[in-house]
């Protein structure tokens, strides 16, 4: 007999109507196999058979393809379906229960044998666990997810589902599904924990539905998570704030205010503090300070300034939009300030380099009283940094011990960023190996601040330490082993590193690299090995390359070279004036008055010029700034004795005043006046008189230090016995006994 086409048409319920003739014997069964989507591979089934000779076969597809199953949270599995339904609404059901099924994965229920049909093919009967195994088995399974083992959790499951597929499960170890399905980050996973809930009876509450909610948004479930927002007959402020937390996360801040709008609309204006500062967040995603500032007037009306989250989230919106103003008024407008709310305001301020600003707002927050914590010292110690008060960071690290609040990594690697920064290479070795934790960060922190010191060998060192323990480098780590090669002229070295990187494809040289190796063999005078580099880069070269070829010619007073190299930096970078004055110093060194009027005109010409540029010294907690031949300071005279002193005992040790150079902390009418009076010279002279004879100098300036400047200094330290520490434009000089850590080369 002909198989005809397969059809679910229901059986008759009237009494006439002939029932259909049963299989003569097992091989006449007409079975219907049903094939699962690939997605439920990695969950263990049983292949699933119809016989579609049995009158029970529709129920049996009803069961399902209910797609109740599918469109409601709070809809578990359906009730027997009746067999006296038309088979226009039998078609409709089987129609719809087909679609329902792509949403979420789900498992049949267990089929039963058919009697007179052979064993094999049926699926093989699951063995029922026990409520005492079972109990067991969620124990276990909250166990595991309490210590955070959510593989093993999941395994567990597996175990339980297949044992008790529609028995209900405790609420305690749903939660615990819930919570490891969320951190595996799984939606099979997290579908097959949701049609367990929904297949075996159990009716969770509103918070449970919250965490489902957040599960299903962990995985990536919008649609499956919206469907459950949409279709729960309450929600509370969590379940909005899940919500919109989770299109946020997910890159959708516009969906999330889209929710948010509903909300305000729906309770008036109403909305918990903690809803709106989701929103506020959604804000922030969008970087709008339009939006900001609109969400800002709905929280003054309603009067929620009184809530530390809110109004700290208010802060970081404004700071992240780039209105540190406005961020300012709100923090003015706290009425009880947490220490949240000046740390937001501290980081403002820090991320968008207002460090004078920072530093007056910390000090108002030790004068209230305010307890620092290591947030507040992390942000500060960035602060600390760029304007170089070292006594600071040293003070409120000391105040941490005290209230026995540890270093995170990320402090500790800040503070020994800084103490290498400011030459205090023992501090910062100490804080190193006392650190529980260390990272390549911190690795890269001490290896440069070696380089930039001149101690090129421990650099190498720490560099071939960190090899050793098996920790991988990054360009950051070769970029830092390459300048202290480049800093203490170690040139076979900084070839053999060089050589490193190009062997691995993951550290391949960039621009940087290339720009060390250039200015490594222009200070040993290499300039064909240098120009060669250039030449042989894989990319179109840089300005940073140009410019390290620019300072070997000029150095070694190659006039072929520096004309090459400032022709392609004055067409990279025409309006940055340093370029200008490293050609114009190469010209005047060499006599040529006809090339340094045509840079002169063409300075003009742009509108550029040398601007009066000053160095500044901290003693006693407080900056003091000096400009070329600066009267302006209470101890002015005192400064120019102390200096015209130091002058004529220097000329006895045989200082002679440097000559035919463009001094760049001058103005170009000044540039034939005397020279004794630069901003750093003046900076020294203060500090010798204002501190104790064992204290180190330390002056800062952002111009590049010239030469008679270097020379003065290295005299300064053999007469005095003290040691002076600068950082210009370009690196840090350590003088020491009349020699300096640069090795004469900047």
């Amino acid at each position: 007999m002909a198989d005809k086409p397969l059809t679910a048409s229901p059986p008759s319920s009237s009494s006439d109507s002939n029932p259909p003739n049963p299989p003569q014997n097992p091989s006449q069964t007409r079975k219907l196999h049903l094939k699962f989507p690939p997605f439920l591979n990695k969950f263990p089934h049983n292949p699933v058979e119809f016989d579609l000779t049995s009158p029970s076969m529709e129920t049996q597809l009803a069961a399902l393809c209910n797609p109740r199953l599918l469109h409601s949270p709070h809809a578990f599995l359906p009730k027997a379906t009746s067999t006296s339904t038309s088979t226009s609404s039998s078609s409709s059901s089987a129609a719809a229960g087909e679609e329902a099924l792509k949403p979420r994965p789900r498992l049949p229920p267990p089929q039963q044998q058919q009697p007179g049909v052979s064993h094999h093919h049926h699926t093989r009967r699951r063995r029922e666990l026990g409520a005492a195994a079972l109990a067991s088995l969620c124990a276990g399974i909250e166990a595991l997810a309490a210590e955070g083992r959510h593989d093993e959790a999941r395994d567990a499951f597996r175990g339980a589902r297949a044992g008790a597929p529609f028995t209900p499960l405790p609420a305690s170890t749903y939660d615990a599904l819930v919570a490891s399905a969320a951190a595996l980050r799984e939606p099979g996973f997290a579908a097959a924990v949701l049609w367990h809930v929904e297949s075996s009876g159990f009716e969770p509450g509103q918070r449970a539905w919250n965490r489902v909610l957040r599960m299903q948004l962990a995985c990536g479930m919008l649609a499956e998570a919206r469907q459950v927002f949409d279709g729960m007959p309450a929600r509370s402020e969590a379940t909005w704030g899940t919500m919109m937390g989770g299109l946020i996360d997910a890159g959708r801040p516009r969906g999330a205010l889209t929710l948010f709008r509903e909300l305000w609309e729906e309770v008036g204006g109403d909305a918990a503090p903690r809803v709106v500062v989701v929103a506020v967040r959604a804000v922030t995603a969008l970087g709008s300070a339009r939006a900001g500032q609109q969400l800002h007037c709905c929280v003054a009306k309603t009067g929620m300034y009184e809530d530390q989250y809110l109004s700290c989230a208010l802060i970081d919106m404004y700071n992240k939009c780039g209105k540190l103003d406005e961020a300012r008024r709100v923090f003015d407008g706290v009425p009880q300030k947490s220490v949240v709310a000046w740390n937001s305001m501290l980081a403002s301020y820090s991320l968008h380099g207002c460090s004078e600003e920072a530093l007056d707002l910390y000090h108002s927050m030790c004068e209230g009283g305010v307890d620092i914590d290591q947030f507040t010292f992390s942000t500060m110690l960035r602060v600390f940094s760029r304007l170089g008060l070292l006594e600071h960071a040293k003070q409120a690290h000391a105040g941490l011990i005290q209230r026995g609040l540890p270093l995170d990594i990320v402090g500790n690697t800040a503070l020994v960023d800084l103490y290498c920064k400011w030459g205090q290479m023992e501090d910062a070795r100490n804080v190193f190996e006392r650190m529980p934790i260390r990272n390549l960060i911190s690795w890269n922190a001490l290896i440069a601040g070696y380089g930039y010191h001149g101690m090129g060998q421990k650099a190498i060192e720490m560099f071939e330490e960190l090899i050793a323990e098996g920790i991988a480098p990054n360009h950051v780590t070769f970029l830092a082993v390459l300048n202290a090669c480049r800093f203490s002229g170690f040139v076979e070295e900084g070839k053999r590193i060089f050589q490193l990187m190009t062997q691995n494809q993951r550290t391949k040289p960039r621009a940087m690299h290339y720009a060390c190796i250039i200015e490594l063999f222009g200070q040993q005078g290499r300039l064909d090995e240098a120009y060669s580099m250039i030449r042989k880069a894989p990319f179109i070269p840089t300005a940073n390359m140009w410019g390290a070829l620019l300072t070997a010619s000029r150095i070694h007073r190659n006039l072929q070279l520096a004309r090459l190299s400032a022709e392609q930096l004055l067409a990279m970078e025409p309006q940055k004036i340093n370029n200008y004055v490293e050609l114009l110093n190469l010209y005047i060194n060499s006599g040529r008055q006809t090339e340094v009027s045509k840079v002169v005109n063409t300075l003009k010409r742009r509108g550029l010029c040398i601007h009066a540029a000053c160095s500044w010294i901290t003693v006693r907690k407080k900056d003091h700034r000096f400009f070329f031949k600066d009267s302006l300071h209470p101890q002015s005279s005192e400064i120019y004795r102390k200096l015209d002193s130091l002058l004529k005992e220097i000329k006895q040790l045989g200082y002679v005043a440097e000559e035919n150079e463009l001094l760049p902390d001058i103005l170009p009418d000044e540039q034939k006046t005397s020279k004794v009076y630069h901003s750093e010279r003046l900076a020294v002279a203060f500090g010798l008189i204002s501190t104790s004879l064992s204290t180190t100098l330390r002056v800062t300036q952002c111009h590049r230090l010239c030469h008679d400047c270097h020379k003065v200094m290295k005299f300064v330290t053999q007469v005095t016995k003290r040691e002076i520490v600068i950082r210009d434009g370009s690196r840090f000089h350590h003088f020491k006994l009349g020699t300096c850590s640069c090795g004469d080369y900047w």
